[in-house]
């Protein structure tokens, strides 16, 4: 175990149809599919990715990865100050 844990930035990817291309509305909210929360920006992006991918002959779907840690402590910084 390392003597200084890392620190952990939460991530959710969600992701549905859309009603249109131009915003961010989900078709139908009962199914919106909730891949899951992650630890960090890459776990999240690779969840994100093979979702994407396997949803690509569908144009009005689309998934996200929100930034859960900005969120839940939004005055936190999350760059190492130099």
């Amino acid at each position: 175990m390392s003597d200084s844990p890392q620190q952990q930035l939460l991530h959710l990817v969600i992701g549905g149809e859309l009603t249109d291309l131009e915003h961010v509305t989900f078709k139908n909210l009962d199914e919106v599919d909730i891949v899951g929360v992650y630890p960090n920006y890459a776990a999240a992006y690779a969840a994100w990715k093979a979702k994407a991918q396997q949803t690509v002959d569908n144009a009005q779907m689309r998934y996200f990865v929100v930034h859960l840690h900005r969120l839940l402590d939004p005055a936190a910084e999350t760059k190492p100050s130099r």
